[in-house]
């Protein structure tokens, strides 16, 4: 049966009024690819029902879920600036310098939608950690999305794509232009795998990680859930290691988990120890 008209136009005015977000109705399509992850985190079984939920329950956390992900276009390369700025630093050297010993970094781009922030974690990594050519490291992303799976997997991206946050020098070194899209070269692919996996449903088998990327995911969750999500990432970290969240998040529901740490103008969060 699908969205009716009425549908539509709530959701255009829910983006409208949270975000200023004017969305065409001939742009409707979009609502059904960006919305259909956050409708079965809702526990919503298709789009209808979503907008359904949230005409009834008007929770501010899936409204400005709803508006984040019609307002963001797609994810970006190097998406903040800042944070990598703070990886490349200052967190990844101490990381290196802690793991030096056993030569192992392990990485989890936990919500990875295209796989441009593991993508752009790898290119970091090459081009300011060259000894770590030499360790055993591993980036992982997982998303809800089968399909941005896929395409994360395929490592091929539109033009669009790559003009977004990408370096031109980096473009030429780490891309090869292929037709109409440019392809990831087999070195960074090398580095990233990535795999179905639901925040809020019991995880797949993951290493345990030293650095955790949560970006701009956390607004998706009903209030309940965090906790949960926060739960489980603190059991895939080693306890010296570092979480990462989107620029506007905060861990406010894990106060007994994570301790804030304040680097080069973003916060990280480190796992508190266990007495």
């Amino acid at each position: 049966m699908g969205c009716s008209d009425s549908d539509y136009a709530y959701l255009r005015q829910l983006v409208l009024t949270e975000s200023a977000n004017l969305i065409d109705p001939s742009r409707n399509a979009l609502f059904e690819t960006r919305l259909t992850p956050i409708a079965r985190m809702a526990g919503a079984s298709s789009l209808e029902d979503f907008v359904t939920l949230l005409r009834v329950e008007r929770t501010p956390q899936l409204q400005r879920a709803v508006a984040e992900a019609m307002t963001i276009n797609e994810t970006s390369f190097f998406r903040d600036g800042s944070p990598f700025d703070a990886l490349r630093d200052t967190i990844l050297p101490r990381l290196v310098e802690r793991n030096a010993a056993q030569r192992r970094l392990r990485i989890w781009s936990a919500a990875s939608s295209t796989g441009q922030e593991a993508y752009s974690v790898a290119m970091l990594i090459r081009e300011n950690f060259p000894e770590l050519a030499a360790w055993d490291v591993k980036i992982v992303g997982t998303d809800i999305s089968r399909q941005v799976v896929a395409y994360a997997q395929r490592g091929r991206y539109r033009r669009m794509e790559v003009n977004r946050g990408l370096p031109a020098r980096m473009l030429i070194k780490y891309l090869v232009r292929d037709g109409d899209e440019w392809e990831v070269v087999p070195e960074l692919r090398a580095l990233c795998s990535f795999q179905y996996a639901n925040l809020c449903a019991p995880l797949p088998r993951l290493p345990i990680f030293d650095l955790v990327l949560l970006r701009n995911v956390l607004l998706y969750f009903p209030q309940q859930d965090r906790g949960c999500v926060f739960s489980d990432v603190y059991r895939q970290m080693v306890s010296e290691g570092y979480l990462m969240l989107g620029t506007a998040e905060q861990a406010e529901d894990s106060t007994n988990l994570f301790q804030a740490e304040f680097v080069r103008n973003c916060y990280f969060y480190r796992p508190t120890p266990t007495s």
